[in-house]
């Protein structure tokens, strides 16, 4: 059993993510292997927070030159975008970002 903290790797703070905190939509790394609803539950219980919406997204890596010849990738990860209730309170993690 995974705990909530191997499930939600780390904020994703961009432009286009800052614009949605205002509607309560919140970007997320998260574990390749996560489903929508271990996603959901470990947003709830790390921040204590309502989720009413979780969609997921697979990101290829991109293709990197490494000098002439060898051609490598950056590693392909997955991006949840959590929607919170209204009555829910905000994630103080990104309070200060925008």
């Amino acid at each position: 059993m995974k705990s909530a903290y191997d499930i939600i790797i780390r904020p994703i703070i961009t432009e286009q993510s800052m614009e949605d905190l205002d509607i309560k939509k919140y970007v997320f790394e998260v574990a390749k292997d996560a489903n929508k609803i271990e996603i959901k539950k470990a947003i709830e219980e790390i921040f204590g927070v309502t989720v009413i919406k979780v969609t997921t997204i697979n990101v290829q890596g991109k293709e990197k030159r490494t000098g002439a010849y060898p051609k490598g990738r950056t590693a392909s990860w997955k991006k949840a975008v959590v929607k919170l209730s209204q009555e829910s309170k905000n994630i103080e993690i990104f309070e200060g970002m925008a």
